[in-house]
């Protein structure tokens, strides 16, 4: 026979299904506002970059093909890397993270690019361009963390900033014309 709960206990298991996802951290409101909503915008850019690196991976051509083709494969690898921790350090932080493709274009600061054909050096180019971008969002992150001393997500974005700054540097020597790069 199956066990039933007191009233009691169902009001409290039914009061507790409605209530809102309160993660208790000693930052603060404030800084839960903040921190997340900083995290959730560079959240929605790597999603953004992602995507990018995976199209232009998948529509590459010409005669480096296979080296730009594994760059990018690699680098769309280690793009997605960051978006599981960056959404658990949301949460982690007392926030709620992005939940939808609508609410990424919302957020995101990085362009997308529909073109039916852009050519290798110039996926290149606006990779590195992208990276460098969102470079400069984990430092301003970063200084929001440390105003608000919350020393785990800063020592986390210390990470992601040497990440995306060798991904940058890869894709601006990789595209670096060999006439004009003394090669």
């Amino acid at each position: 026979m199956p066990k039933t709960l007191s009233p009691k206990k169902a009001a409290a298991a039914k009061s507790r299904r409605g209530a809102a996802i309160a993660t208790p951290t000693d930052l603060g409101a404030e800084a839960t506002k903040e921190i997340s909503g900083a995290l959730n915008a560079i959240l929605a850019d790597v999603f953004a970059i992602y995507l990018k690196t995976k199209n232009f991976h998948w529509h590459m051509s010409g005669p480096h093909f296979r080296d730009y083709h594994l760059l990018l494969d690699d680098q769309g690898d280690q793009v997605y890397a960051m978006t599981d921790p960056l959404a658990e350090r949301v949460r982690k932080v007392g926030g709620t993270t992005l939940r939808s493709i609508g609410h990424i274009a919302r957020l995101q600061r990085v362009s997308d690019n529909d073109a039916e054909f852009v050519t290798p050096l110039d996926m290149l180019a606006e990779l590195h361009q992208d990276n460098q971008q969102l470079a400069a969002s984990l430092r301003a992150a970063h200084e929001v963390c440390d105003e608000l001393r919350d020393t785990a997500t800063a020592s986390l974005i210390e990470n992601w900033i040497d990440e995306t700054e060798r991904r940058a540097w890869f894709l601006f020597e990789a595209s670096r014309n060999a006439d004009t790069g003394g090669h």
